[in-house]
Formats: structure tokens, sequence, C-alpha cells
């Protein structure tokens, strides 16, 4: 059912009723019986009259026919006349406009389109001191019915006006889907496609979307500024209904099972947590983490996070993004780079051939000066060597002059010194040796006696045992005999007065 635009009451409208007193039935939404005159419970229309000119049906007999105008007012006085009453259900499809907040309150049985103006919305969220209520989100709201009459451009609507709201914990779908990621967490199955290589420039690309869907265009479009340029496989499926996992799941198990698909995208738009609730059934979650091929998921807006989004691979928050994860490298930016650098090895290449053309060509044809050029360097290097060598030659001469004289001179001043001391060295020891010479001690007068083969005979008594002796003297030696009478020892006479 459609919203109703924002706006405020007419001068003619009955404000939105903020409280209404219990009407005495036992049922809040039971009616008073209907008004005969006018043939519409509660009403207060005039008598039928036809409209414009026109009768009614022939051969009915229900009151009428009224002007549109006129019984949607009364539709709507009727509606507001209802209890107010609380109802408990979980949030969803909540959206923020300008003057209102619209959002639908649902359970397993039913659902009913809320509305709650912004002045309210605001109050109740700050005095509530809970977290703002949100998708998913258990609440209980206070109000009553409220009908939107529409006009000639714009559509009427139902709605449950509310008037007060509190968060009643964590809505049974959260719950479910929560249970659910733990569940599959401890299986490791949030784990296994996040495993797998994801080509940075694949073959083949399996999308998985609505048929005519903007998300299959935004893909096509991102894959076009990219530049890519290989094969595109499309496997249409629902998108939002109870057959729509099962669905999603077929096609990409036939995507992967051709073989030539490299990554498969799973994308959709935006839409609320009910509308994207196929994403997180548990056949498909498990179908996908089982997939041997990696899987991009590109499900509802930025702030959507479905169970498909931690099951695959790579997730991303719009389809753009989703193909650009799917081809990491940016062909186009890639085809430049690569034409670029073409261009620049050209060239350089070029450059290249031309300076080795030319010294090639320089060395053909100039050899004899190349030539000539050595043979210059050649003897300009004999003449500095030679030169060279008569310097170090000059050079060592001096120094060897320099040092043969101060070796002479050492010599020489050696030879002085050591003539000198060595004169006075011998005077003395020929004073020594003159001391110790026997000659001297007979020059004195005294007699060195012998025997005739040349012992020295140093006392009387071995003098006296030899016949013959021989007196040597300072100037001279003569022979002398010992007679008997005179040798003996004990007489004392000196031997050397015989």
């Amino acid at each position: 059912m459609g919203r109703p635009p924002d706006h405020a009451p007419d001068a003619g409208e009955d404000p939105p009723r903020r409280a209404q007193a219990h009407t005495g039935s036992d049922h809040p939404f039971q009616a008073p019986p209907p008004d005969a005159a006018s043939g519409i419970p509660g009403s207060d229309l005039p008598r039928p009259q036809p409209a414009g000119g026109t009768s009614g049906i022939p051969g009915s007999d229900l009151p009428g026919p009224y002007p549109v105008g006129e019984y949607a007012a009364a539709l709507r006085r009727r509606l507001r006349s209802f209890q107010r009453v609380q109802l408990i259900g979980e949030m969803v499809n909540l959206r923020l406009a300008r003057a209102r907040a619209y959002f639908e309150l649902r359970d397993g049985e039913g659902a009913v389109p809320c509305a709650v103006w912004r002045d309210d919305w605001e109050r109740i969220v700050a005095a509530a001191g809970t977290p703002q209520p949100g998708e998913g989100m258990q609440v209980v709201v206070a109000g009553g019915c409220d009908y939107y009459p529409g006009s000639a451009t714009a559509s009427p609507s139902f709605s449950f006006s509310v008037s007060d709201l509190r968060t009643a914990g964590e809505g049974d779908l959260l719950a479910r889907i929560e249970r659910l990621r733990r569940t599959l967490h401890a299986e490791g199955l949030l784990e296994r496609q996040q495993r797998l290589r994801l080509a940075p420039l694949p073959r083949t690309i399996g999308v998985v979307c609505a048929e005519g869907g903007k998300a299959g265009q935004d893909i096509l479009a991102a894959l076009d500024r990219r530049g890519w340029a290989g094969r595109l496989v499309w496997a249409f499926a629902p998108v939002q209904d109870r057959h729509a996992a099962p669905a999603i799941a077929q096609a990409l198990q036939d995507l992967a099972a051709t073989g030539e698909v490299d990554v498969a995208i799973v994308a959709r738009g935006g839409g609320s947590l009910a509308d994207l609730m196929c994403f997180c059934e548990e056949t498909l979650c498990r179908t996908v983490a089982m997939l041997a091929i990696p899987v991009v998921s590109s499900v509802g807006h930025h702030t959507d996070r479905t169970l498909l989004d931690d099951v695959a691979a790579v997730s991303s928050s719009t389809p753009t993004h989703a193909a650009e994860a799917a081809v990491a490298i940016d062909c186009k930016a890639a085809r430049r780079e690569l034409a670029s650098a073409a261009v620049r090895m050209r060239a350089q290449a070029g450059r290249a051939v031309l300076t080795r053309a030319r010294a090639i060509a320089a060395s053909s044809r100039a050899p004899g000066e190349h030539l000539r050029r050595q043979r210059t360097g050649l003897h300009q290097r004999m003449r500095e060597a030679r030169a060279a060598a008569g310097r170090r030659l000059a050079s060592e001469q001096a120094l060897s002059a320099r040092r043969a004289g101060a070796l002479s001179g050492k010599a020489r001043g050696a030879i002085h010194a050591c003539r000198r001391v060595r004169a006075e060295e011998l005077r003395a020891l020929t004073l020594a040796l003159d001391a110790h010479d026997p000659q001297r001690t007979l020059q004195r007068g005294y007699v060195l006696v012998e025997s005739q083969d040349g012992r020295h005979l140093a006392s009387a008594a071995a003098a006296s045992r030899e016949r013959e002796l021989r007196l040597r003297f300072a100037d001279a030696t003569i022979g002398a005999r010992l007679d008997a009478s005179t040798a003996d020892p004990n007489a004392g006479t000196d031997p050397g007065r015989l």
C-alpha cells in the first residue's frame, strides 16, 4: 500500500486527533449501526444526490452515487472514530521524510502501515533514553487509525497514526538472523569464500540480478568505465520474495557448473530489511559458502548488511563497487599506461639505435686517426717514462753521493780515532809486558839457572842434583859445573855466587 505524501491538512480537513474516547463498543474496532439515511456507517453525509445529474446503477438497491471526495472524508472520519490502542510488532521499512516518519509494524499474522509526525518522533527518541528505533526492532506503538483521502494529483492511503512509541527489544527477525550468523561462523562457512583467490582480470563474470533492474545497468556501466572486454554471463532471478533465495542459489550453481565463470556478482538495489530477507536464507548462504568460485555481494544500500555479505568473498556497498571489486584492474588506465610505455620504449630504442649507429660510423670512418691518437699517446707516455726515469736516476745518484760523503766522513773519523786510541792501548800494553819481561829482571843483575836441557832450576836442591848448569845473564849464557864439595844443600852457600 502506498504511503501518504508529506502534507499539512487543508482548511476544511479535520486535524489528526491525538486521543479518542472509547465509543462504548466491546471491540475496539466495532462500528455503530449504519445510518439509514446515508447508508454509510456513522456518516453525516446528506441524502444521496446524483453526482453531476448521473443516476446510479440500474437495478442496484445500494445508496448513491456519492462524490468520491465526500465519501473519502466520511471514511476518514469513521476510521478516526475507532478506539485508540497500543500495538506491538517488528519495525520494518523505516523512512524519515521531511514532515513524517513512516514504517510498517509486522508480526507473523499481518502488517500495519504506520506514520508519526517528525516532532513526535524526535520527542519520542529524546525521551526514550534508549537506542533510536530501527529496522527489525520490536516496538510498542500507541495511536489510532488515520486515512488520507488523497486528491486529484495524490493517491489516498491508510496509516496507523502513532502518538507514542517505545522499543521492546530485538525483533524476531534480527534474532533469527543473528542466530544463523553464529551457526555459520561456528561451522567455518563465513571464511570459506574469503580464502578463494579473486583474479585481478577475470575473463568471464557471472551476474545474478533481477531482469531489467537498475543493479544490472550499474554493473554494465562500471565495467564499461573500466574498459573490461571479457564475457558477461547473465543469470536473472527474482530478488524479493519467498522464491528468490532458491532461484538465486540455483543461478549461482549453474554459473559455477559451467567451469568458465571466474567470479560471480549477486546484485540488488536498496530496500527494507523485510525486502532483503531472501539474502539471509540459510540455504542460499550455505550454497554460496560451498561454491568453488568467489562471489561478490552487492545487496542494498551502504547501511544494509545481510548474511550473504558475511558469507561472500567480497562485500560491496553498491553494484558499481561490486563491478570494480570483480575487475580489480582499471583496463582503460592500464591500456593507457601500456601505450605510453610503448611510446617511451620506442623512442628510447630509436635513440639508442641512432647513438650506436653514429658511434659505429665514427669508428669506421677514422681508424687511422684512432691509431694516430693511440700512437701519439704511446709516444707521449714513453717520453714521460724516460723523463721520469732520468729524473729518478739523477735523484738516486745525488742521494747516493750524499750518502757516500756521509759514510766517508764517518769512516775517516772512525779511522783517526782508532789510530789514536790503538796507539795509546799499545803503549799501555807494552809497559805492562815490559813489567813482566824476565829479561828486564836479568838486566838488574839476576841470573837464571837452567839445566842442560833448558829446564829452569828455581831452588838449590834442584841445582845440586845437576852436574852441569847453564847460567843465563842479561847479555849471554855461560856454562858452569858444580863440584861435589859445594853440592851440600845444607851448607847454606848461595849458589849464585859459585
